[in-house]
């Protein structure tokens, strides 16, 4: 909103410093400050309502050192993540783009299938909360509504270059690849020549698929303190990075990689959401005084997913995203395998100590600081390598 004021006092009256919201860069930095004092002022005071409304974790007892100590912490505290996340966007991104439309409303939506989720378990008693059949509707929802957005809507465009200084705008769903020479991808070359129509449709479920398996590994992960909040910042800043190269024609040409018109806005959506996590590591971080719940994992999942099929690197997600991945195949694996020795052996036997991957570290004794500090560690190595591929082709 401050945007069109400021542009329109810069364009009526010709106000001195009123053009600096014209830039990506200054907009970006504004959010991701204002994000971070709404979740570190706001946040205490969010903390004391829960508190009051006994809006406390029930906490089940696995043996995990430590973890009974944490019964009664307030949950649901993904609400001052998506404030934090919602208020600077609409402060300072031009709200009118079709980009941030599409995270706002994959926030706001994944937040609430969390919330009611968080207030079946707590206030209801209900322990299995909203029931997993729901929570996936509502997941394959929004990736239907992601996907027919991308490909029928006529501000989602990718920008072809002829090399002599012309260009066009059209409509494709092409993606990147990373590591190949040429790292564009179209998804109908999966099919036959007769079907290739047919490609849309596989794009659709993919990107469902997508956005289904990251906000649920987002969820997995939030297990010990900070751990979810941290890896999504980092994700975030690295998906920030991305969408401010792709979204720049200088940067893309340069860089030959896929210009994408509009999209720099994203900017300011990711400099908000790196705001409001690592300001949400004030209080979550060992000691954690307060808890995202599953309405702050499942939305910070799937505005990663969204964010990253928007920019065209889904197929990267494997790697920006690789604590999600390795979090949720610890939890296949374990189960998997715990299935097929009991079928084979008449006895369940495990991989890990304990699934997912983080309480297998608990178990063998490892502090949960200890555990989140070194999984940001791998996150950052892997966003750096994320970042390496727009010159490792």
């Amino acid at each position: 909103m401050l945007y069109y004021l400021f542009d329109y006092l810069d364009q009526q009256f010709d106000l001195i410093g009123a053009g600096v919201f014209k830039y990506i860069s200054f907009r970006a930095g504004m959010a991701a400050v204002v994000s971070l004092l709404i979740t570190v002022v706001f946040g205490k005071s969010l903390i004391n309502k829960l508190r009051e409304f006994q809006m406390g974790e029930s906490i089940r007892d696995l043996g995990l050192e430590g973890q009974m100590e944490k019964q009664g912490t307030p949950t649901m505290g993904g609400i001052i993540i998506i404030s934090a996340i919602v208020i600077p966007t609409l402060l300072f991104a031009q709200i009118g783009n079709v980009y941030i439309i599409l995270l706002l409303v994959s926030a706001i939506w994944l937040g609430l299938i969390g919330f009611l989720d968080d207030y079946l378990k707590i206030k209801k008693k209900n322990k299995e909360g909203l029931r997993g059949a729901f929570k996936i509707i509502g997941q394959v929802v929004l990736g239907l509504l992601v996907a027919i957005v991308i490909v029928y809507n006529d501000d989602v465009v990718v920008r072809i270059f002829d090399g002599q200084g012309g260009y066009a705008d059209i409509k494709s769903l092409v993606t990147t690849i990373p590591f190949i020479k040429n790292n564009e991808f179209e998804y109908e070359w999966l099919m036959p020549e007769m079907l290739e129509p047919l490609s849309t449709v596989l794009y659709i479920f993919l990107v469902i698929f997508i956005i289904t398996a990251v906000s649920n590994g987002a969820n997995i992960t939030d297990g010990i303190d900070g751990l979810a909040a941290g890896t999504t910042a980092i994700i975030a800043l690295t998906l920030g990075i991305l969408a401010y190269l792709s979204g720049n024609v200088i940067f893309s040409q340069y860089l030959n990689i896929m210009f994408i018109p509009n999209s720099g806005e994203l900017v300011i959506f990711c400099s908000a959401l790196v705001g409001a996590c690592i300001g949400f590591l004030w209080y979550n971080s060992y000691p954690a005084q307060v808890f995202m719940g599953d309405t702050g994992s499942l939305s910070l999942g799937g505005i990663i997913a969204v964010l990253a099929i928007v920019i065209r690197k889904e197929l990267m997600i494997p790697i920006f995203c690789g604590i999600f991945l390795i979090e949720n195949l610890s939890v296949v694996i374990q189960v998997s395998y715990f299935k097929y020795t009991k079928k084979k052996y008449g006895e369940g036997r495990r991989v890990f100590l304990m699934s997912p991957l983080h309480h297998h570290y608990q178990k063998k004794g490892l502090h949960e600081a200890k555990i989140a500090t070194r999984f940001w560690t791998i996150g950052i190595l892997l966003a750096i390598l994320s970042l390496a591929t727009l010159k490792l082709r």
